[in-house]
């Protein structure tokens, strides 16, 4: 389990960094960045998106994976977790300049997302999981690495908590590996992908403060679009 180590390092040491080199990024750089950051998150995302193989299934995982995140509070629950985070730790995690506590505490749920429901990050866990490969990891957690000093810059510290949750994640799909990718073909991946492109979209366009798209209600979705593809094709056929 040698690949959430390090990807977890990698988040811990890049939001530290960020932190710390805040003092010297002038700001008109500290606010172009994020808004950089997520025009490339809705490209990637974009890029997910056009390769899915059955639409049907990337539509109603969406739309069902959402409706239960609505219903289980998911985003709420999130969100208020971050707070607490923050209040408890404002010692050494004191609260951004210019930021309120709600909107930390928006930013940092989205974030949250970007880091934990990468596909790269699922499918390279769920890879080590099963053969012992931690390559897509040690790639993911050169990126996080950068992508956690950025937001660091205008979050501060507390992106470095985020590696708790990374870790989590990559565990439990590290565990589950050998239930899942028997399933996890070239069709299955393309559905699942889209779904998480479309996550990534979401992603960018609330870190851009365009749309402000509870983007943790979606994830159960990426739960749904595997048994979803697999039944499409042996019931409808593709």
């Amino acid at each position: 389990m040698l690949g959430p180590l390090i990807n977890s390092g990698a988040i811990i040491f890049g939001g530290l960094a960020g932190a710390r080199l805040a003092r010297f990024i002038p700001e008109r750089l500290q606010k172009g960045l994020p808004a950089t950051f997520a025009l490339a998150s809705a490209a990637i995302g974009i890029s997910m998106i056009v390769k899915v193989h059955f639409l049907p299934v990337m539509v109603m995982a969406l739309i069902l994976g959402t409706a239960i995140g609505e219903f289980c509070y998911l985003e709420h629950g999130v969100s208020r977790a971050a707070k607490a985070l923050q209040q408890r730790c404002k010692r050494w995690l004191p609260l951004p300049h210019g930021l309120t506590s709600d909107e930390f505490a928006g930013q940092f749920t989205a974030i949250i997302v970007l880091f934990g429901a990468s596909g790269l990050g699922v499918v390279g866990a769920m890879t080590e999981g099963l053969n012992g490969d931690y390559q897509l990891l040690l790639v993911k957690s050169m990126m996080d690495f950068i992508t956690a000093i950025i937001f660091a810059i205008s979050l501060g510290p507390s992106v470095a908590a985020i590696a708790l949750v990374q870790f989590l994640v990559q565990v439990v799909l590290f565990a589950g590996a050998s239930v899942v990718m028997p399933y996890m073909d070239a069709v299955a991946y393309a559905d699942f992908s889209a779904v998480g492109g479309i996550i990534m979209l979401a992603v960018g366009l609330r870190i851009a403060q365009i749309m402000k798209f509870a983007v943790v209600n979606f994830l159960p979705a990426l739960l749904l679009v595997l048994p979803f593809s697999y039944l499409w094709r042996h019931f409808w056929g593709g």
